[in-house]
């Protein structure tokens, strides 16, 4: 919901940034995996019990995720790098709940567990209707830059990296925040599905 926004806002930055990269002949698959690895230390931090010490690298992960792009439209995106990107920010995004289950199984295994499921329903959803989109030619008019068919939603990156913000400020509530946000990602996969079969019927 928030992406279109937080994307527009960011653009000039992150733009500069990747100049700056690509002048250094740094390649997006770098910055990919380089911010991959700054996003398992938060979970690591995360995992250990120091969820504050998190937030840097939380937002460092994510930045790195708008720059791997830039730098790829400015030598040429590749299949291989989109595939790594998308499939490293899954890997990532399963990690942040798995880390605070693991600090407090007690308190955190359920809704850690239950937010992962979440999280695979509107990623299921999201990858599906992209595969479909690609099928069919579709492009998205709302995200074009994208490698793929980028399906928005309730429930976008933006949000996502706000909920894990929130539940690093307050780790001792992280189960209500699990739980609220999983009812917003099954409201995002409905509104999916909705759309896919509407789209491809």
């Amino acid at each position: 919901m928030l992406d279109r926004i937080a994307l527009k806002l960011l653009k000039p930055a992150v733009d500069a940034i990747a100049l700056r990269l690509s002048a250094l002949k740094v390649s997006a698959d770098q910055v990919t995996l380089a911010g991959f690895g700054i996003g398992m230390v938060a979970a690591g931090l995360i995992a250990s019990g120091h969820a504050m010490l998190a937030i840097l690298p939380l937002v460092l992960n994510r930045a790195m995720d708008g720059i791997d792009g830039a730098l790829a439209r400015l030598s040429g995106s590749s299949e291989r790098g989109a595939f790594l990107d998308i499939s490293l920010d899954f890997v990532f995004y399963a990690a942040i709940p798995l880390a605070f289950a693991v600090e407090d199984p007690g308190r955190n295994a359920l809704a850690g567990a239950t937010l992962l499921a979440a999280f695979v329903v509107t990623g299921t959803s999201f990858l599906g209707f992209a595969v479909m989109a690609e099928k069919r030619g579709l492009r998205s008019t709302a995200y074009p830059s994208k490698a793929f068919y980028y399906l928005g939603g309730l429930t976008e990156g933006t949000e996502t990296i706000l909920c894990f913000l929130l539940m690093c400020l307050w780790p001792e509530q992280f189960a209500i925040f699990a739980y609220i946000y999983a009812a917003m990602c099954g409201l995002t996969a409905v509104t999916r599905l909705v759309a896919g079969w509407k789209v491809f019927g």
